[in-house]
């Protein structure tokens, strides 16, 4: 379970990056942070593209039979989404 943790809490990361090269690959990657942070669309797109990436960590680990790693992932995932979705209906 530690690991699956530690790959749940990297994993949203490596969306990000992935979501920064899709969308802005020109621009300064702490600027465009700052235009995402005050842009609440491109905030929301970001954060599913974060979760999205646990989702497939998840998957993976899921279907190479690693459950107790899948656990902490899936955690993990639980701790990013309740927070996310909150933003997204009251903000």
């Amino acid at each position: 379970m530690p690991i699956g943790i530690v790959i749940g809490l990297l994993a949203p990361f490596v969306g990000i990056i992935i979501f920064y090269f899709w969308k802005a690959s020109s621009a300064k990657f702490f600027d465009f942070l700052n235009v995402v942070i005050h842009t609440s669309s491109l905030l929301t797109a970001m954060i599913s593209f974060a979760l999205l990436a646990n989702a497939a960590a998840f998957t993976i680990a899921l279907n190479t039979k690693h459950d107790r790693t899948a656990k902490g992932i899936f955690a993990v995932t639980l701790l990013l989404a309740v927070p996310a979705i909150i933003y997204k209906l009251f903000f």
